[in-house]
């Protein structure tokens, strides 16, 4: 027999709740009475209804499949009997069920006393469903149950989010918010080093045996091990209690590294839950952002000189490293990775997230893309929307979390992360880091539309076609060529992507935000005011040498 799948992540629904019920009149007969817990129902009148169940489920059945023994065996009716409900409840305990309801009519007159037997022997907890109560009754029940179950656990997730987004507001933040966690998962939490040193801890304080085990937990996540690492205390002053270590993201490696530690109940997934956030919190707020090392305070000097008027050229020698790179990322909609865990795995502390969903924009999509290319404006409040002549609908098409941007060392590797979406320029210095910046974002449109994990930003080398012209002469070009398009940032926008897409409506489409028909109705447009064939492949890098001219030629900030 395959093992049993684990249980279905919905919340568990005690037995003793369903019995408790004076609608359902349920009434147990064998097995445990303790510490049953129901994640759903499944009915069968199958002879072996195993293949058929994933764990954790009340499997109810009227026992049709009895008569069939019991024609089957003839004579020996009583003993085959017992030797198949014994089978059957061996079978379904092995199947990983939670409990077996039996239900009274139209088959039987009451349950098989052999049945209650085999639940006791092999500890099936076996309920009598009366005849009055359908199974469909008790199935809602359930669902019910854990409908109520559900909305318990979000309301307690949601407070505790709020208390310990407030807890790290707090002077002390590193100990407001273990004491957060404490009482929201009661029990005990600690940040320790690997070595066991520790570094803050709330709650009841444990035996010598609990805080060994934690120490231990502590050297395997901060000796570049796993993320988390859980153990299962047994003969200690918390018996039955589950001690997880959670790693600090952005933390060095060695005696600086932290982890957080929580005891626990097991059987309590949302505390599970609340103690992911606080290490979020925690990794954000022991981070080396927050350690004023050389490194930091260079960047802290940077950041001063820049608010009372330097140029970004004089504060390059502050910032240590001559090159940077700049990274573009969106989280895509199918993870849970944390920005704390991006900024760890490239390596820098210089990240700053997105401005969020616009007013009006459900989270989770992106608007259409109107920024302007470099040498164009802004449209007015007073100027219409490019959109198709029809009126057809331009809603955003769905995509992922707002962008998230940095800067790394340009001796740093950057490779694709899990859960995100990179776009990564060339190396740049300081100066030039705003043009960096547009690369960058351009490499992450090319990401997203071509469903890409990451896209480097490449500049032609020095034997490239636009080495041939003066830099002066190519810009002064492409504003001639593009003067139609001027007053039309959307246009150019849309013009820029379409040809860096090899003209591919649907991917122009989807990096934009826009629908495919919006795109054929913007280049056609484009077409008309440009007077020119876009079919044309002359005309297509004719124009695209301009946009490229437009962008290499615009003023940095």
């Amino acid at each position: 027999m395959p093992p049993p799948l684990p249980p279905p992540s919905t919340p568990p629904v005690p037995l003793a709740t369903l019995l408790a019920r004076t609608d359902l009149g349920l009434r147990q007969l064998a097995g445990p009475r303790e510490g049953v817990a129901i994640h759903w129902v499944h009915t069968s009148e199958m002879a072996d209804p195993v293949p058929y169940l994933l764990g954790g489920e009340m499997l109810l059945t009227a026992g049709v499949h009895l008569a069939e023994v019991r024609r089957d065996a003839g004579q020996e009716a009583a003993a085959a009997l017992d030797g198949y409900l014994d089978g059957y409840a061996a079978r379904t305990v092995a199947a990983g069920a939670a409990a077996l309801g039996f239900g009274i009519a139209p088959v039987h007159d009451t349950v098989p006393r052999a049945l209650v037997a085999a639940c006791d022997r092999h500890g099936l907890p076996l309920v009598e469903v009366p005849a009055g109560t359908p199974f469909t009754a008790v199935e809602s029940a359930v669902w019910q149950a854990v409908t109520e179950a559900r909305h318990r656990e979000l309301t307690r997730l949601s407070e505790a989010q709020r208390a310990l987004a407030a807890a790290a507001a707090r002077p002390d933040p590193a100990t407001a918010v273990l004491r957060a966690l404490a009482r929201h998962v009661h029990g005990w939490t600690a940040l320790l080093a690997p070595d066991g040193a520790e570094h803050g801890s709330a709650g009841p304080r444990p035996d010598p045996a609990v805080r060994a085990a934690a120490g231990r937990l502590a050297r395997v996540v901060g000796a570049g091990g796993p993320s988390s690492a859980t153990d299962t205390l047994t003969g200690t002053s918390l018996p039955g209690t589950s001690l997880s270590a959670y790693a600090l993201t952005g933390r060095a490696r060695g005696s600086r590294a932290r982890a957080l530690v929580v005891a626990a109940d097991p059987h309590d997934p949302p505390a599970h839950a609340i103690a992911g956030v606080a290490a979020v919190l925690l990794s954000l707020i022991t981070g080396p952002a927050t350690e004023q090392g050389p490194v930091a305070a260079g960047h802290a000097a940077a950041l001063v000189h820049l608010l009372l008027g330097a140029r970004p050229a004089e504060v390059a020698p502050l910032l240590g490293a001559p090159l940077w790179t700049v990274v573009h990322a969106e989280r895509r909609r199918d993870t849970t990775q944390s920005a704390a865990s991006l900024a760890a795995a490239l390596g820098t502390p210089l990240v700053a997230p997105g401005d969020g969903p616009k007013p009006g924009t459900a989270a989770g999509t992106r608007t259409a893309d109107t920024t302007p290319l470099p040498g164009t404006r802004k449209p007015s409040a007073a100027e219409p929307p490019t959109g198709p002549a029809t009126g057809a609908s331009t809603a955003p098409a769905p995509g992922p979390f707002p962008t998230l941007r940095a800067l790394v060392p340009a001796g740093q590797e950057i490779t694709a992360h899990p859960g995100w979406t990179l776009g990564v320029s060339e190396p740049a210095p300081v100066a030039e880091l705003p043009a960096a910046d547009r690369h960058a974002a351009s490499a992450l449109r090319r990401a997203l539309a071509g469903h890409t994990a990451l896209v480097r930003h490449r500049t032609p080398g020095p034997h490239s076609i636009t080495s041939l012209v003066a830099p002066a002469d190519a810009h002064q070009h492409a504003q001639a060529l593009l003067a139609p398009l001027a007053d039309s940032p959307a246009l150019l926008t849309t013009l820029h992507h379409w040809l860096s897409l090899h003209g591919s409506w649907d991917r122009t489409a989807t990096a934009l935000g826009i629908h495919r028909n919006t795109v054929r109705q913007r280049i056609t447009r484009i077409a008309g005011l440009l007077d020119t064939d876009l079919d044309d492949p002359d005309v297509r890098m004719e124009l695209w040498f301009a946009l490229r001219s437009l962008d290499r030629g615009a003023a940095p900030g």
